[in-house]
């Protein structure tokens, strides 16, 4: 059972707190379990542990979970300390700033993830040669437009940009299916002299060129 304490550590008042050399004895007893040790331990070693965190995260709340994962893991892994090697203090201290660095590490992997995950939902950008070009069209697109009747310009910006079939054109604007198809017909004829000189046919499924400004209905989509 590891032993619930939620301060950062303050001795009693009445109770001397143990010297350094007291200090060894104490993380052996805790490796045996001992609960009323480790309070002891707490008591020392909280506030210093919170203290490097705290100067390593710049953050309360992170310095606090990294401490209590720290005191925790000194409580787990109390056998694993040798007095060889050095102080208690400088044993756990170096858990506190090891588990500090893990935090900012892991915390910058996730930003970098995220940022690159940003980075691949933007579309590509086109060369500013393509983007003059489709602009032209777009202008090309807009005057043969233009010269069409009100009723056809209608018909065929329904057709081929809004993604309509010419029978939900013709319940959308209440006119006989046959006067919508129709005016496609004539628009089309119009249009294919501004944008195919050699005289060829413009299919139902082929954009003209690009679509005249402003949003619509994706090509071929069905309301």
């Amino acid at each position: 059972m590891t032993p619930a304490r939620t301060d950062r550590g303050t001795p009693s008042g009445d109770r001397p707190g143990p010297t350094d050399e007291e200090l060894p004895r104490l993380v052996g007893q805790v490796a045996r379990g001992d609960q009323a040790a480790f309070e002891v331990l707490y008591d020392v070693i909280a506030g210093p542990v919170y203290g490097v965190a705290l100067r390593t995260l710049h953050s309360p709340a992170h310095a606090e979970e990294v401490a209590q994962e720290v005191l925790l893991e000194v409580w787990r892994t109390a056998d694993a300390y040798r007095s060889e090697r050095g102080s208690v203090l400088t044993w756990v201290l170096t858990i506190a700033h090891r588990r500090a660095v893990d935090r900012v590490r892991s915390a910058r992997a996730s930003a970098e993830r995220d940022h690159r995950s940003r980075g691949r939902e933007l579309p590509p950008s086109d060369p500013p040669e393509d983007q003059a070009v489709r602009s032209l069209e777009r202008q090309r697109v807009r005057s043969a437009l233009a010269q069409l009747s009100t009723v056809q310009r209608e018909a065929v910006v329904l057709a081929y940009y809004g993604g309509y079939t010419q029978r939900e054109i013709a319940h959308r604007v209440g006119v006989p299916l046959g006067t919508v198809k129709t005016r496609v017909r004539d628009g089309l004829i119009r249009l294919r002299a501004a944008f195919t000189p050699d005289g060829a046919v413009l299919g139902r499924g082929e954009p003209l060129v690009g679509p005249p400004s402003g949003p619509g209905r994706t090509a071929g989509a069905r309301r």
